[in-house]
Formats: C-alpha cells, sequence, structure tokens
C-alpha cells in the first residue's frame, strides 16, 4: 500500500526525469535562490533558533547562517569544477581508448535531518544533493518545531515541490515515508534512530549516509598549553548548551596535569559565563524536558567539583566538571550531548590508546599536546571519523574536508566537493576507438601469452 507520501515522490520522479536537473546551469540557478532565501530571511532564522533552543543571536548566526551559506557559496563557485568527468589512465592493453569517471545524480534523495544545528544539519546535505543534480524531500526534527517552520517556508518559497519539497512529520509518519523507495538517503540522528533507517534503506537496496554521534574523546597531555587549551576545548563543550555531535564528550587527562585543567576550566567558564551562568543570554538550554531528565540522572555519577545547577522551569543545565569518573561510570555508556564534562585520568597513553581503540569508533577525536610524536601515535592509533589537534570543532566547519563518521558514529560524508561525491553515482565509461588492428584480447591467441608475459613479468 502506497504511503500518503507517495504522490510527491512520483512527482519528482517524473520531473527528474526530464533531465533539467542534470544542467549545471539549472542547478546554479536554484542554489542562487536557495541563497538570496537564506539572506532574506536570516532573522527568522536566528529567532527561531532562539525559541527553540535559547541561541543567542552571535551564536545562532555564526554557527548557522554562515556555516549554510559558506557552503551554498562553495557550490556555486566550484559546481561545474566539481561535475566535469575525470580522465583516469587506461591499460595498454586495452588499445586505444580513454577512460572517465562521470558523475551521474542518483535521482530522488531523502534528507532526514535532526533538531540540535536543524538548519546546517539540514541545508547542507540538502545543497550537495542539489549541486549533484539530485530531487529532495527533506524531513527536518519535529522536535526543533520553531526551526522547522522556517526551513519549510524557505524551500517553499525558492523550490517547486517537483525538485525539492519539505515534509514536517512525527516519527510515525517518518517511518511511513521511509516505506517509500528512494535513490539515496541521508540521515543525521542518534545510532538507535541510524539503524532503523539503515533497515528501511535496505527493503529497496537504497545507498545511505548516516551521520550519527558517540563519545568523542579529548585527551589532554602533560605536554598541552592548558591555558589556551581549555579556551577552545571550553568553546567546543559549551556551544549549544554541549548539545553537538562533534562536542569532546569527556576529557582523557594526564595525572601529572589533571588538577592544573580542573582549575583552569573552572576559570574559563566564568570568563566566558559569568559567575551567574542563568542569566546570562550567551548561554543556551536543554531543547526539551527528556533530555534535560537525561542530564539531570548523569550528575549523579562522580563527584561535582564545579557547576552542577539545573532548573527544570527553564530546562537549564549550568555547565559542570565530575572528577572520579572511570569506564565503567554511567556517564561513560552513553553519549552525554550536553554541558557536562566528565574527568578520567591516565598515565600511561599507551594503555590509553588501547583501550579507546577497543571501544566504538567516535564521530571526533581530539588531542591537545605539543608533542608531535604523541600527536602522530593518536592520530594513527585511534580510529574516529575526524578531529582536531589542539582544537575542536573546527575540522567539520572546514568545507575542504569530508566530514562524517565511522562505524558505530556513522557511515559516509558530505560537505563542499565531498557531497558531490557523495550525492553522485560515479559512473565509470572506457570509450574505445574504433580500429582495424587485431586486439591481443580476442581469439586465436597463438603467441598472445608471450607477448602478454613480456608486458607484465618483464
Amino acid at each position: 500500500m502506497a504511503s500518503k507520501y507517495h504522490q510527491l515522490i512520483e512527482k519528482q520522479r517524473t520531473f527528474f526525469a526530464t533531465g533539467q536537473t542534470k544542467e549545471a546551469t539549472f542547478r546554479i540557478e536554484q542554489l542562487k535562490r536557495f541563497r538570496q532565501a537564506v539572506i532574506q530571511k536570516h532573522s527568522a532564522i536566528t529567532d527561531a533558533l532562539n525559541k527553540d533552543l535559547k541561541k543567542s543571536e552571535f551564536e545562532a548566526f555564526a554557527t548557522e547562517v554562515t556555516g549554510v551559506l559558506d557552503e551554498v557559496n562553495a557550490a556555486i563557485e566550484h559546481l561545474e569544477n566539481w561535475i566535469k568527468p575525470v580522465e583516469v589512465a587506461t591499460p595498454p592493453l586495452f588499445g586505444d581508448a580513454k577512460s572517465c569517471i562521470y558523475y551521474e545524480p542518483y535521482g530522488i534523495v531523502l534528507i532526514i535531518s535532526t533538531w540540535n544545528y536543524p538548519f546546517v544539519l539540514g541545508f547542507k546535505p540538502l545543497i550537495g544533493a542539489i549541486a549533484a543534480g539530485n530531487c529532495c524531500v527533506l524531513k527536518p526534527s519535529e522536535i526543533s518545531a520553531n526551526a522547522s517552520h522556517v526551513i519549510a517556508d524557505i524551500v517553499n518559497e525558492c523550490f517547486d515541490e517537483a525538485c525539492c519539497a519539505v515534509v514536517e512529520c512525527d516519527a510515525r509518519e517518518t517511518a511511513e515515508l521511509l516505506t517509500e523507495r528512494f535513490d539515496f538517503i541521508h540521515y543525521t540522528g542518534n545510532t538507535r534512530v541510524g539503524k532503523m533507517v539503515a533497515l528501511a534503506a535496505a527493503e529497496h537496496l537504497t545507498p545511505t549516509v548516516l551521520e550519527m554521534g558517540g563519545k568523542s574523546p579529548c585527551i589532554v597531555d602533560k605536554t598541552a598549553d592548558i591555558a589556551l587549551s581549555v579556551q577552545s576545548l571550553c568553546w567546543g563543550k559549551l556551544l549549544n548548551a554541549g548539545q553537538t555531535c562533534v562536542a569532546p564528550d569527556y576529557i582523557l587527562v594526564h595525572k601529572d596535569v589533571k588538577d592544573k585543567l580542573i582549575e583552569a576550566l573552572k576559570a574559563q567558564i566564568i570568563a566566558f559565563y559569568g559567575e551567574s551562568i542563568r542569566s546570562n543570554p550567551d548561554y543556551g538550554r536543554i531543547i526539551n524536558l527528556h533530555h534535560f531528565e537525561r542530564l539531570q540522572s548523569l550528575l549523579n555519577e562522580g563527584h561535582i567539583v564545579f557547576g552542577g545547577k539545573t532548573d527544570k522551569s527553564q530546562l537549564f543545565i549550568e555547565p559542570t566538571i565530575i572528577d572520579d569518573v572511570n569506564w565503567n561510570s554511567k556517564i561513560m555508556q552513553e553519549e552525554v550531548f550536553g554541558p557536562i564534562f566528565p574527568i578520567l585520568t591516565y598515565s600511561d597513553l599507551t594503555e590509553t590508546i588501547q583501550i579507546l581503540a577497543s571501544r566504538e569508533k567516535p564521530l571526533a577525536l581530539y588531542l591537545y599536546s605539543t608533542d608531535e610524536t604523541v600527536q602522530q601515535q593518536v592520530i594513527r592509533d585511534v580510529p574516529s571519523g575526524g578531529g582536531c589537534i589542539n582544537a575542536t570543532i573546527l575540522h567539520m566547519l572546514n568545507a575542504n574536508l569530508p566530514f562524517g563518521g565511522v562505524g558505530n558514529s556513522g557511515i559516509g560524508y558530505y560537505h563542499g566537493r565531498w557531497s558531490i561525491e557523495t550525492f553522485s553515482n560515479k559512473k565509470s565509461v572506457l570509450n574505445k576507438t574504433p580500429t582495424n588492428e587485431p586486439s591481443m584480447l580476442y581469439p586465436p591467441y597463438d603467441d598472445h601469452i608471450q607477448i602478454l608475459k613480456q608486458i607484465y613479468l618483464e
């Protein structure tokens, strides 16, 4: 039985069959209209983020509006170059022939986004899918309802639904949407739902990108510049009140600098948000009561050395540092996704790396160290989707780097030209020049084996 979304998807399939989206000029025009709509509605975007997450105007603009505009500007500027066929070498045995890789759009793409950065995590894959020549259905999160409505307004204003449409629906209706056959699915969210999306995609053998999360470690070794390190560490952890998929989830600090780090963290939090954090407009709130209560339950772990105050009526959780945490603590069994710093101590880096390598692969890995040998050892031996050395989150903001997870934290990547790679089928084509010359590939083989051996064995 067809879902209630079947008609929309068939409408997009019919439009895709016209071939219009395969023209670079059409894609660029669509992207320019989208860019203009984002610029015109930037205030609506920041207002919606304040209503949903109490994001300050600066944080909303800096983390969402600029990210979307950077992505669409790069796509407009570089699209024609990104989608050019790529010529590759052809083995001499094939004779006079040329081998090329063509970037072919998949067709109808479903994008399921999430609530913590609703615009950047919905619009960046949308930009990539359109740039690659696809038609799209974007399903924003119903949890960030105000942002979802603005997303729908922007898309409805600048696209015909035959090319790109927004579906605002709940979890039950999303499951119904997933019964339809799409040509590609891009999902951002938690691992539990990601597995459900993967199962639904498998029914139609639909390729997917799954952007999830996990417990991203932050290692601070004894050579780190503590004063400088805590600035970016606190920023990365407390951005959006800790509700960031690539936020440092927990800190692994060398025993020799643990006390110094904790004191520096305390001072830095106050430097950022003052003594009365609850009244500071630069500090956000937890998205809803469910996530607030989940985070509040984690405050019973270890020993709180800073923070710990909460206000249910405001969905406020103070930045909190928790010491005396170990690998078996409850807070280490799930992604924190909030403004809580669990602190673990290590003395042997090699042993710590072995522990990290044995756990689920995180979306991000962070290291604060001035020792280049340590830097290379950690990057080489600890698997992760990506990460930074002496910084947090910035790797995700560089459109020249592919962004994605690995293993339990995700499958696939996107951003910038990497979105063209993701949302395109790489069609391999060999174009051979017609000739009357006999080919070594055709019988009778006679002495062909000797010639072949001369080519490959001598």
